[in-house]
């Protein structure tokens, strides 16, 4: 069964007297979710001028505002721009007016970050306020779509959610309505999930990961919705525990942090069964089954929909899966569009030809990518339009920029992000595959590999080690495990080692590179090198930083990466 809209499935929630959305201190209905929406779409149908694009934005944290306005723009025919509440000043308003968004909903909390922005014609509603209520109160007997802003079809926009890019703005990804209750339904069936489940939000919902991998099978299912308003460790178990939540959605490194949390007796004492995910790692993986008992899936597409991976009973541990149905894909190189060589694997699954195997990932056949709002350069990048192909032609591949590697049997495998990409002496190294081998590190709580400037060319590898607790960094102990690792080519050891009490995350829960890059090492944490290959780690001392400043000066280098300043 494949449900046409998002609308058809909030629409069939009126009459059921289930519990469908619960916090801390709030518990609704379906119904009553059904009928907040219809009450919020008429209010947004009223709001919105004549002619205006039917656009809003939501600055929320994860409170039940959030997915009842999601709803609202379902039945209104409306589409919701996610709106990042770490970006500021310009970039906020940027996000903002670039998305055409004539309605702003958000909370009080974020009012100073509103503040002599540049808004205009934009209705600003702060949904803890009396005033808001008192907006409401009108069309509080709305049924479910009696008003639209527009017809409502498949190929109504429904979401504007914002990329996570390292560099230059953010891009505004177009999510339908017939997408994204596909793609609810395809989890549905993937993972099984049933009316009777809870899915735990805790993951932004700014973000398309909660709302297209979280919040959209929950909606397909006719399952309960369990929110935490942001992310929390500490609270994760509890939540759990309270709402009987059975999913939940992770992104970047939230698991190494729930692995970093005390041990507890109660720890698998829950109805949790399945997280779903990127970028946790086998070893993590591996963990978190062992402690909860409940076991993380890896996944792997984008907002964009350009791409997308299924994991069958068969995947290797520590592979991503197959092409979803329907994708053709290919690991190619991007300098030629030729495909890769297949892995070459160790019999516990470690890669042994990492240079010759890794590329970039590309859809060479039919995808949903949708396009980016006003943003036709954009476009233009991720459809190829430019980039080589293996037949002489340019264009009509849609590329991931993301790294894979893929073994003999079709099975692929995550290597990193295209940014993630070091060149090493001449030798390309992924950062995600280096990551995974000093992760097996027992000190290691959370591991973050990338490139910074060589002296005089190429990259230099460094990593970022938060330790677990009542663990130091130990010299000659990681050394020693260096050393064990059969899989860590010559080129893969880190030069430099910074010593992190954590490490720094962006909005959506992903190890902020781009900081750690700019920070190299001038930072303020201890970080320890070796001043020569194969040479034992010693402190950066401040007189060794004056040498390393004077060696990146006389080739006219700078040892931050992009972004930085000058060192």
């Amino acid at each position: 069964m494949t449900e046409p809209t998002v609308a058809e499935l909030v629409r069939r929630q009126w009459g059921d007297h289930r519990v469908g959305l619960r916090t801390e201190d709030t518990v609704l209905t379906h119904h009553q979710v059904a009928a907040g929406a219809a009450a919020r779409a008429a209010l947004l149908v009223d709001l919105l001028p004549r002619g205006a694009e039917p656009h809003l934005g939501v600055l929320l944290d994860n409170t039940p505002e959030f997915p009842l306005w999601l709803s609202a723009a379902a039945l209104a025919g409306a589409a919701v721009a996610g709106i990042n509440p770490t970006r500021r000043g310009a970039e906020l308003a940027r996000d903002i007016v670039h998305t055409d968004c004539r309605v702003l909903v958000t909370q009080r909390a974020y009012l100073p970050l509103l503040d002599g922005l540049p808004l205009p014609g934009i209705r600003v509603l702060v949904t803890d306020t009396d005033a808001y209520k008192d907006l409401l109160d009108p069309f509080e007997g709305a049924k479910p779509g009696e008003v639209t802003a527009r017809p409502v079809r498949p190929d109504s926009r429904m979401l504007l959610y914002f990329t996570s890019g390292s560099t230059g703005a953010p891009k505004a990804a177009i999510c339908s309505q017939g997408r994204l209750a596909a793609a609810g339904r395809s989890l549905v069936d993937h993972f099984g999930v049933r009316p009777e489940d809870v899915h735990y939000i805790c993951m932004p919902m700014f973000h398309g990961n909660a709302v297209i991998a979280d919040w959209a099978p929950a909606l397909a299912a006719g399952a309960g919705v369990a929110l935490r308003d942001r992310f929390s460790a500490s609270r994760f178990l509890p939540d759990v525990q309270e709402f009987g939540a059975t999913y939940f959605t992770y992104v970047g490194r939230a698991v190494q942090y729930l692995l970093a949390t005390p041990p507890r007796p109660d720890d698998r004492a829950h109805r949790l069964r399945l997280g779903f995910g990127t970028e946790a790692g086998a070893v993590d993986a591996a963990r978190f089954e062992a402690r909860f008992g409940a076991r993380l899936v890896e996944g792997y597409g984008s907002s964009e929909g350009g791409a997308a991976i299924q994991r069958t009973p068969d995947t290797p541990t520590g592979a991503i899966g197959r092409a979803a149905p329907g994708d053709d894909l290919a690991v190619v190189d991007p300098a030629t569009g030729e495909e890769c060589a297949p892995a070459v694997l160790s019999p516990d699954g470690r890669l042994l030809n990492a240079s010759a195997a890794i590329g970039e990932l590309v859809n060479r056949g039919r995808n949903s990518f949708e396009g980016y709002w006003r943003n036709p350069e954009a476009e233009a990048a991720r459809l190829g339009r430019g980039r080589p192909r293996a037949d002489g032609s340019g264009g009509g591949w849609y590329w991931t920029g993301d790294l894979f590697y893929r073994d003999a049997d079709g099975f692929l495998w995550f290597a990193g992000r295209d940014d993630d990409r070091l060149r090493v002496d001449s030798e390309n190294l992924a950062a995600a595959v280096i990551e995974q081998i000093l992760s097996r590190w027992e000190r290691a709580a959370g591991v973050a590999v990338y490139a910074i400037p060589d002296p005089v060319a190429g990259d230099q590898v460094m990593t970022a080690i938060a330790l677990r607790e009542d663990t130091a960094f130990d010299p000659a102990a990681f050394e020693e495990f260096l050393a064990a690792q059969p899989d860590l080519g010559t080129k893969m050891p880190p030069r430099f080692v910074r010593v992190v009490p954590g490490l720094p995350l962006t909005a959506t829960n992903k190890v902020h590179r781009v900081a750690l890059r700019r920070e190299s090492f001038l930072c303020g944490d201890p970080v320890w090198w070796r001043p020569a290959a194969g040479s034992p780690y010693e402190p950066l001392t401040p007189d060794a930083l004056t040498g390393l400043r004077a060696a990146y000066a006389a080739h006219g280098r700078s040892p931050r990466g992009p972004g930085g300043d000058p060192g």
